[in-house]
């Protein structure tokens, strides 16, 4: 931003909400379930992740290849 200013250039910016959440995970990841979820099951149970999640050291370079894939698709280079 400080070239923008600089420059007197003119700046967009954009924010994807929820965009860490919104791409599927490349490898199989297991989470422990929250401490406070009840089951008459098992209390040793866990989920398969389906989706990026928070926190996730795989969430930032999902969403970047989903983010590429778009941007690709309307013809930037």
């Amino acid at each position: 931003m400080a070239l923008v200013a600089h420059f007197d250039l003119e700046l967009h910016q954009m924010d994807v909400k929820t965009a860490f959440l919104n791409d599927d995970i490349d490898e199989t990841i297991y989470m422990m379930q929250p401490e406070n979820f009840v089951s008459n099951e098992s209390k040793s149970m866990v989920c398969k992740l389906k989706k990026s999640i928070y926190g996730l050291k795989q969430t930032s370079r999902q969403w970047y290849h989903k983010f590429h894939q778009v941007i690709i698709s309307y013809g930037f280079e």
